[in-house]
This record gives structure tokens, C-alpha cells and sequence, in this order.
């Protein structure tokens, strides 16, 4: 049906048209035609007009012509019969009329204008925002606040303002200064200023120079918050449409104190709080007239008119802004004429948000934000990270660290050192200090550098026992161990020649009791328990892992020691809480990353056995009056001095050393020492927390982890052999394996049946009865069988390191 009216309607108009034309062409006046102009007049009419056919009854369309159009016209509304009437008179006589072409040609011509017109506003629409209302909050592109947890400003990055004022914070004068040279008409004008244009066009021309700005101070607002420096017209007509726009949303005072706290005034300063201390040293609300005048004659062109780098071209510019100031009224001829008189003086000072707080930490914050913010957002701005340091500690570890070097670092020759707190709890880095001089080297050793920890790595071997069933009372033989051609050697070459409880061996630091250890638990299970609490460095299976062998970096040796402290519970350490953009909306929220890497009992079990390390063993130079767990590290010629400790709140990491890896003539005992310096002003903030208390069973523990041993090809003890009462004096062994022949005189020997458990007694001299000092000596390996062993004498250690003690509910001191 729709098709049909569809039909109807074009059918009728193409009627009503044709009708029209043939209208015009019957009514047109006739003219006296040549006989030329009769044949062309012919031949239209043939072109126009159909054939006629002879044999049909009915009259030709031309005939019906006359009669059709009135019928079509009489269907019309009478309005639109009138205006079809002047239409048709004005198609008749519109060639006898030469003036209708101008006014046709105007017309075009202003409707092509105001078509030309809407479309370019509508473009510059598109480029003016639709709310202005972030002006006031705005701050540059790349700029960042990094903060400490109390709210501290670390570090300022990117074009901030450090110092922003208010505008009652602001003298007259100032003000005066920059409407004076930059918008006299500031109060009166609705963003934009023709007449201030015109009056700039002609002051800079009759001086030959920029001497007053054509921008009204809310154009110079809505360039540096929503537009580019481009210098075209279109960037202009935005300029001004956005002014307008602030001006609708913002009284002057607002708009006025946010310009003088945006603009730049040179050398790196942005806003006038900045540009008074970095040229003058001082506040906004000490500068004089002459000062002032300086700073609001930078505007135009900072690098030209700066006091510190064209001294000449800035005087005669604060000259010509104190002219404008007497001008307009502002101040009397004679202060103006001894502000010019006085000479151009700077007292120039570093920005404010150069200097950093935590410098190795701002820098490591600044190199985590990537994994978590994308690269727009870092670019946008604007952010505030707020961050887990606490700004009164920091200043403690920098302070304890510097003592470190200027005392020990003297007289022990070395030049570095490192120190990381985190909080067991929640994974929080609470210090950092990555090493002596950030502005002389950025290299930031809490993080970057990977160092042999030494015996800092023995709790993790022994932790992989404890989890496996083994009792801390477990004894182990203190002698020369030799496994496969490897042969660790204890601190000093010293040993007892006797068993020792697994929790002395700790605390002694013994390395032939850590590896033999590492040898009968296995490697892999001591690879996953160090991975697990916090070891991220590469680890391989070797004897020398038990002794710290491989490099690790001292954030994760500490946040792996965290672990203990925090009863089994690994919190990776993070220095990032949020982040937050410029409207204070949370873009990033740290969210932990925790797991449990061994169980409450082997952890409880650790942390007691690491106690004795500060009560009675390496460590105990680290003791500050209440319970301290902790472990001393000391690698090959002493080239890495480590102590790392713990209070249930807090552990801490010290490394000291070089960063050629040059030995040191120190010991672990000063890296404790520096520990306790540091701890002690900071337990003033740490309420006193026992450790948790011992399991109730010790001995016969069920496993929790399966032990992989270790099958050596051969190992066996060496211990010297002395006449009675003969000095006992340290030889090492140069023997690789056990002696199968029968010794003449005073050893014993038996079969080598079991190569992994071997001892060799001390045997006595017939030849005299009495004590030979300095007797000789020599070293024999005996492998023994169990069935013997019994009937050998070996020295054990006092019934206190095998005996197991009552586990105290909580305690204070072992």
C-alpha cells in the first residue's frame, strides 16, 4: 500500500511540473522571429513534443494542455496557488532583470560564508573542552608526588609546583606586578580583551620589542591547562573560547591564583613560590618591588629575561614591568624610581622538589611503578604513590650507615654498605638505604647488587632439617669433612673432633657441619625451602650452596629471613601501597602476595635456634635487650660482611663491602654491630613482643617434608692423631680417601665398609708417660662401622648442647 501512495505522490508531481513548463513556454510574449530562429524554434518543438498519431480519437496531450493545468492548479491550497503565480512571473521576466543575478550571487555567497562559519565553529567546538572544571586541580603532564606513610614528600618529579600559595598569601604588590605587565584590564574584561589585543599590537610594534602581552592572564590559564604552545590561529580561537568558558565558571581571585601557581618562570621553576626561592632565596611575602618585577618580567620569554642566565636583558625587563606598575597606578613615581636605581641582585638556591628524601628508595619506586601503571597513565601525571617507608627510621639508617663507614669502613677498607627493614607481617619496606653517596653512584645495592650471602645462607639448610624431623639436638661430628673432592674448612681452620648439637653448630657457624648437613637432607629439598621463603636468584645443586655460595641480592635474603619471623608466613616486600591520580581517585592498590613456605613449628623451631646465634654464638655483638634472632655471614677473604636479625616487628638487613668485590680486613661482628646502632634508637618505637613459644615436642617430630639425600661417591672425617698429652694443634688432611692398610704402632683400622660415616680415634703413645708438648702430629682417616663404633672414644659436647632444655613458654634471653 505504501508503494502505491509512494507512486501516487511522484505522479502527481511529476504532473504538476510538466504542467508548470509547458505553462511558461504557452504564456511566453511572442517575438518576431527570423526565419533562422523559426527553424531552431522548429526543431525544439519537435524534440519537445511527441509524434502525432493520426489514427487515435481523442485529442493530443497539447490540445489538453490548457484545460489539465487549470484542474491541477484549482487542487492546490490558495496560498500555494499564489505563490506558483509570482513564482511563474518571476521565471517570466527574470532575463529582462540583471540586478536579480548580483543579488542571487550575494546570497550564495552569504550562505556559503555562514555554512564556511558553522562548520569552523563547530570545529573549534570540538577542540574546547565541555567542563573546565579541573583547573584548579590540574597539575602538569610526567609530574608525580612520591610520599612517605606519615604523608612526608620523598621526591617531586616531572614540572610540580613545590610551593603552592594561596591568594590571600600573596602581597598586593605582586599581584599588581603581573596585572601590571601581563592584563591591566584583568578585572574588567570576561576572559578575552580586544581592546588589550589592539593596545599590545601597538605598544610592541612602536617599541620593537615584546613589551606587553596580548593574552589576558585566563588565556594564559586555558594555554598551559588544556592546550599546546602551538603558535596557529586555531589554537588562539580555542584559547579564547576556553577562557571565556573559566571566566563563566571562576572568579578572578580563583583564576589569578592558579596562574601564579602554574606559570613558568625559568629554570625549572614552576609558580611564583618556586621562582622567589630558586632566584631569591626567600619567600613570595619578602620579596620587594624590584624583586617582584623581575620575576613577572620572566613570563614571556623565561630563558631570555632569566636574572641567573641574561643578568643585562632581565634588568631592563624588571625596568620596563616597574614603568607599568607606576603607570597604572600601582606604586608612586619615587618607589618606582628607586626600584630602578637599585642594581639586579639573585641569591640563587636549588629547587625545592629537586632534593629528595630516600633517594635509593624514591629510585626504586620509580622502577616498580612500571610493572603496575601502564605508560600513559605514568605520562599523564599528575599521581601520588603513596609509599611504606617510615621517614623517621629512614633518617636512623642513614645515619647508622654513615657511621658504619666513616668508623669501621676506615680502619676495615671497605667503601659500601646496604641496609633493608621490612615488617614480617605485611611485607612492608620500612628503610632503605642502598649505599654511601646516591648523587656520586645510583647503583643501589639493597636491590641491584647480587652478593655471596655466606652463612647468612645456613638457616635455610638447616631449616630443610628441621621441616624433614630432625631435632635441633641432633649431633653432628665437628672434624675435617671431605665429600666427593669437596672440603669445606670452618672459620679459623679449628675443629673440636667431636659431635656438637646441630643448634651449637649454628650458632658456632661450623661449615663441615652445614654441609655434611646439606649431604644428608639433600639439595633439592634445600633449593625449594629457600625458594619458597623469598630466593629469587638463581640456586644450583652443589655442596659450597650450603655455605652460601650463590649470589643473592639483600632484599630477598632479608624478606626470606622475614619469614621466620613471621611464623612461617612469606609477605613478598613491597615498598607501594597506592597510587592515586590528580582527582585523588586509587589507580593502584598493593595487593600481598603471601603464602605459607614452612610450617608454624620448623619456623618457631628456627627462630629459638637463631636466638643462640646473638645470646652465645657469632651474633652477639647484635644484642639490644631483648629477643634478637639473627644470623652473621662472612664470605672468602671477608669480601661480604652480612648480619641479618629479627624482632618479631621487624627484621633488618646489613651488608658492608666493596663494590669490586675487593677483600676487607673486617668480620660479620662490625655488620652486627652497625645492626644493633640502628635498632637500638628503633626498638624505641617497637613495643617489646616475645618470640613465639617452642613447639611441646621437639624430639621425634613428625616430617613435613620429605629428605632427598645426597649419594656421595665418597666422603669420610679426618681428625689428627696425637701422643698423649701432646698440644692439640689444627692439620688439615691431604688425604682424599680412607687408609685400607693395617698402621704400624698406635692407630687402629678396620675395614672401609661404611664410607659416609667415618671417624678416626685418638690413640695414645707407650714410648712415655709423661705430657710431650708440641709433640708431633699427624692426620689419619679411619672409615668405622657401627658395630665398632662403640667401642672408640669420642670427646661428645657438654650434656647443654645435647640435652634438650624445657622450651619456655615465651623467653627474653636463652
Amino acid at each position: 500500500m505504501s508503494d502505491n501512495f509512494g507512486s501516487k505522490i511522484k505522479r502527481r508531481l511529476g504532473q504538476i511540473l510538466h504542467s508548470l513548463a509547458n505553462r511558461i513556454e504557452t504564456e511566453r510574449p511572442e517575438r518576431p522571429k527570423t526565419p533562422a530562429a523559426n527553424r531552431a524554434s522548429n526543431r525544439r518543438r519537435r524534440r519537445r513534443l511527441p509524434p502525432v498519431d493520426s489514427s487515435r480519437a481523442t485529442p493530443t496531450a497539447t490540445e489538453k494542455r490548457p484545460d489539465s493545468n487549470r484542474s491541477l492548479l484549482q487542487t492546490l491550497h490558495p496560498a500555494t496557488q499564489v505563490v506558483y503565480q509570482n513564482s511563474l512571473k518571476i521565471a517570466q521576466n527574470v532575463h529582462k532583470n540583471p540586478k536579480f543575478w548580483f543579488w542571487l550571487g550575494l546570497g550564495l555567497g552569504a550562505s556559503a560564508s555562514a555554512i564556511a562559519a558553522g562548520l569552523a565553529f563547530v570545529h573549534l567546538e570540538s577542540g574546547v573542552p565541555k567542563s573546565v572544571d579541573d583547573v584548579l586541580t590540574y597539575t602538569p603532564p610526567g609530574t608525580m608526588t612520591i610520599q612517605a606513610s606519615d604523608g612526608t614528600v620523598l621526591q617531586e618529579i616531572g614540572p610540580v609546583t613545590h610551593d603552592k600559595l594561596k591568594i590571600w598569601q600573596i602581597p598586593d604588590h605582586v599581584l599588581q606586578a603581573f596585572i601590571a605587565t601581563e592584563d591591566r584590564r584583568f578585572q574588567d574584561h570576561s576572559g578575552v580583551d580586544p581592546q588589550g589585543i589592539l593596545r599590545a599590537m601597538f605598544s610592541n610594534i612602536k617599541a620593537g620589542d615584546v613589551v606587553e602581552g596580548g593574552s589576558t592572564i585566563t588565556q594564559q590559564l586555558a594555554r598551559i591547562v588544556f592546550l599546546s604552545q602551538e603558535r596557529s590561529m586555531g589554537r588562539k580561537l580555542k584559547e579564547m573560547r576556553i577562557a571565556q568558558k573559566i571566566e563563566e565558571k571562576f572568579d578572578k581571585s580563583q583564576i589569578l591564583e592558579q596562574y601564579l601557581n602554574l606559570v613558568y618562570l625559568g629554570s625549572g621553576a614552576y609558580g611564583l613560590g618556586d621562582a622567589a626561592w630558586v632566584y631569591f632565596s626567600k619567600p613570595v611575602d619578602q620579596l620587594t618591588i624590584a624583586e617582584v618585577a623581575t620575576l613577572a618580567g620572566i613570563v614571556p620569554a623565561p630563558s631570555v629575561y632569566s636574572p641567573l642566565e641574561n643578568p643585562k636583558a632581565a634588568k631592563e625587563r624588571r625596568d620596563l614591568v616597574i614603568r607599568s606598575m607606576e603607570k597604572e597606578g600601582f606604586i608612586a613615581p619615587e618607589l618606582a624610581q628607586k626600584a630602578i636605581d637599585s642594581p639586579l641582585v639573585t641569591n640563587p638556591s636549588p629547587l625545592k622538589r629537586m632534593a629528595r628524601k630516600a633517594p635509593y628508595f624514591t629510585e626504586y619506586i620509580q622502577k616498580e611503578l612500571p610493572k603496575y601503571l601502564s605508560k600513559e597513565v605514568l605520562q599523564a601525571g599528575g599521581l601520588t604513590v603513596e609509599t611504606t617507608l617510615n621517614s623517621r627510621w629512614q633518617s636512623q639508617a642513614e645515619a647508622a650507615i654513615q657511621r658504619s663507614l666513616s668508623t669501621y669502613g676506615r680502619w676495615e677498607r671497605f667503601k659500601q654498605a646496604a641496609l633493608v627493614s621490612i615488617d614480617p607481617r605485611t611485607g612492608q619496606i620500612k628503610t632503605m638505604v642502598g649505599g654511601n653517596d646516591f648523587e656520586k653512584n645510583q647503583y643501589n645495592r639493597v636491590t641491584q647488587a647480587k652478593r655471596q650471602p655466606g652463612s647468612t645462607f645456613k638457616p635455610f639448610v638447616y631449616t630443610t632439617a628441621i621441616a624433614a624431623g630432625v631435632s635441633p639436638n641432633q649431633g653432628y661430628m665437628n672434624a675435617e669433612y671431605t665429600v666427593d673432592g669437596y672440603k669445606p674448612e670452618n672459620f679459623g681452620d679449628k675443629y673440636t673432633g667431636n659431635y656438637v648439637s646441630m643448634r651449637q653448630a649454628l650458632a658456632s657457624s661450623l661449615n663441615v657441619v652445614a654441609v655434611k648437613i646439606l649431604v644428608d637432607v639433600g639439595w633439592n629439598p634445600i633449593i625449594k625451602i629457600a625458594k619458597a621463603m623469598g630466593i629469587e636468584s638463581e640456586l644450583q645443586p652443589t655442596y659450597s650452596l650450603a655455605l652460601g655460595s650463590w649470589e643473592v641480592t639483600p632484599l630477598e635474603l632479608t624478606n626470606a629471613y622475614a619469614t621466620f619471623a613471621n611464623e612461617g608466613v612469606y609477605n613478598k616486600a613491597y615498598g607501594i601501597s597506592r597510587v592515586l591520580d590528580r582527582k585523588g581517585n586509587v589507580i593502584y592498590q598493593n595487593k600481598p602476595e603471601t603464602r605459607e613456605a614452612i610450617d608454624p613449628e620448623t619456623a618457631s623451631i628456627m627462630t629459638w635456634m637463631l636466638t643462640g646465634v646473638v645470646n652465645s654464638g657469632s651474633g652477639q655483638a647484635a644484642q639490644i635487650g631483648r629477643p634478637v634472632a639473627g644470623k652473621t655471614g662472612t664470605t672468602d677473604k671477608a669480601r661480604d660482611l652480612w648480619f641479618v636479625g629479627f624482632v618479631p616487628q621487624l627484621v633488618t638487613g646489613i651488608w658492608l663491602g666493596n663494590d669490586n668485590n675487593q677483600h676487607t680486613w673486617g668480620a660479620s661482628s662490625s655488620a652486627a654491630v652497625v645492626w644493633r646502632w640502628y635498632m637500638m634508637d628503633i626498638i624505641k618505637d617497637i613495643s617489646y613482643q616475645p618470640f613465639p613459644p617452642l613447639p611441646e615436642k621437639i624430639e621425634g617430630r613428625k616430617p613435613v617434608i620429605k629428605k632427598e639425600p645426597v649419594k656421595p661417591r665418597k666422603s669420610f672425617y679426618t681428625m689428627p692423631v696425637i701422643t698423649e698429652g701432646a698440644q692439640v694443634t689444627p692439620n688439615r688432611s691431604t688425604e682424599e680417601r680412607p687408609s685400607r692398610r693395617r698402621k704400624r704402632g698406635n692407630t687402629a683400622s678396620v675395614q672401609d665398609v661404611s664410607p659416609t660415616r667415618t671417624v678416626t680415634r685418638r690413640t695414645r703413645s707407650y714410648r712415655s708417660s709423661e705430657p710431650t708438648v708440641g709433640a708431633p702430629t699427624r692426620s689419619v682417616s679411619i672409615p668405622i662401622t657401627p658395630a665398632v663404633e662403640a667401642s672408640i672414644p669420642i670427646e661428645v659436647s657438654p650434656a647443654s648442647d645435647i640435652a634438650p632444655p624445657a622450651p619456655p613458654a615465651a623467653y627474653k634471653t636463652e
